[in-house]
Formats: C-alpha cells, sequence, structure tokens
C-alpha cells in the first residue's frame, strides 16, 4: 500500500541545465561542451550538492584554470539563467496527488543549499511538498544510502510504503536497494503511465 511519494525535482519537476547560460558565451557548441565536460563539471558540481560552498568550488577551479576564469565565475554568477520553466506534465500529476489528500509527498534532492532558495522563490509548487531534504543543507547526498535514509527517518516513511521518482538510473538502483520501489523518470507521460498502472492516478 503506497502511502507516501518521494519526488526528485531536477529533470523531473525543473528543467535545469547550464547549457540554457553557456549557449550565450559560447559561439560554438562543441566549445561548450568540452568547457562542461572539463571544466565546471558535473562530477565538480555534485560537490556543491553535497555541502562544499559555491565561493570554494569557483576558487578552486579559477587557480587550476586561470585562463577560464571568467566562464568558471559565471557558474554561479550567473546561475540563475540554467533554470528554465517548470515540466509542466509532471507539475499537474503532483497537483493532483496532493488534491487527492491520500498521499505524503516529499521531494529528495540533490541541489547546493546556496542556490536552492532562488528554486523556492520561482517555483510555487514546491510549496505543496509535505517535506523536502536538501543535499546541500544536509551535507549528503543520492546514491549514499544514508541520505535516503535521513529522509525516511525524518518523516517516518516505511521504505515498502513509498514509491521514489527520478531520473537518474543511479539513484534509482540506490533506492531500491533500501527496499524503496522506484520509478525510472522519462517523461511526464511515461509517469502518469507508470502511476495508473500503481493504481495511484485514475486512468479516467
Amino acid at each position: 500500500m503506497t502511502k507516501t511519494i518521494i519526488f526528485d525535482l531536477g529533470a523531473v519537476l525543473i528543467d535545469w541545465n547550464p547549457h540554457y547560460l553557456y549557449r550565450k558565451i559560447f559561439s560554438e557548441e562543441t566549445a561548450m561542451l568540452h568547457f562542461l565536460e572539463h571544466v565546471c563539471t558535473p562530477e565538480w558540481n555534485e560537490e556543491q550538492d553535497g555541502g562544499r560552498s559555491l565561493q570554494e568550488a569557483t576558487e578552486l577551479l579559477v587557480a587550476k584554470h586561470p585562463d577560464k576564469e571568467e566562464n568558471i565565475r559565471a557558474y554561479y554568477g550567473r546561475w540563475d539563467e540554467m533554470l528554465g520553466g517548470a515540466i509542466e506534465g509532471t507539475v499537474e500529476i503532483l497537483k493532483e496527488l496532493k488534491d487527492s489528500g491520500k498521499y505524503k509527498l516529499l521531494a529528495l534532492t540533490n541541489w547546493s543549499a546556496e542556490t536552492f532558495p532562488v528554486a523556492q522563490e520561482r517555483y510555487d509548487f514546491l510549496n505543496w511538498f509535505d517535506g523536502i531534504v536538501v543535499s546541500g543543507t544536509e551535507k549528503n547526498r543520492k546514491p549514499f544510502a544514508s541520505f535516503y535514509q535521513l529522509l525516511l527517518e525524518r518523516h517516518d516513511v516505511k521504505p515498502e510504503e513509498a514509491i521514489f521518482i527520478d531520473d537518474n538510473l543511479r539513484n534509482i538502483k540506490a533506492a531500491e536497494q533500501l527496499g524503496i520501489p522506484s520509478i525510472h523518470f522519462t517523461s511526464p507521460e511515461q509517469l502518469r503511465a507508470r502511476l495508473e498502472e500503481e493504481g495511484i492516478l485514475s486512468s479516467f
């Protein structure tokens, strides 16, 4: 019996992508991709999701790549330009779940504590959750088991009574290892179909 639904935020409910900013900075796509693969990498960004300060992260890269200082500083200096709109199809699903009154709705997100307030101000639907656990605040992150356990314990959730939704297969596998049934998100339409199969959303 599902009682709790746990959402990831980025790429599930919120369209966030560094390409939105760096396409304004680089005239060539290949140069932009090289920069994001070798300088401001996803692995580097994950350390901020895990609690490292934006200033420390930025100065670390500037020291390593002084010739790219301006573009490195743009990452957090113009971070809000990486935010696209809400992923409306998923927001509609969240609203239906909220309106049903049947489920505890939680979010478990890898997100810097310093940038998350920008999203909170921009996306009103974040107020619909009964609780949000932010990795940067907790200095812990997916896919570490202790991060999932923190949410389960804080919000009194039994793993077998929850469903976890995330676009990252690595994070899905980590949740399933803890006994949390999960849905690997690929689109709002696919998510709706899966929730209908589970009897959580009505197909009518």
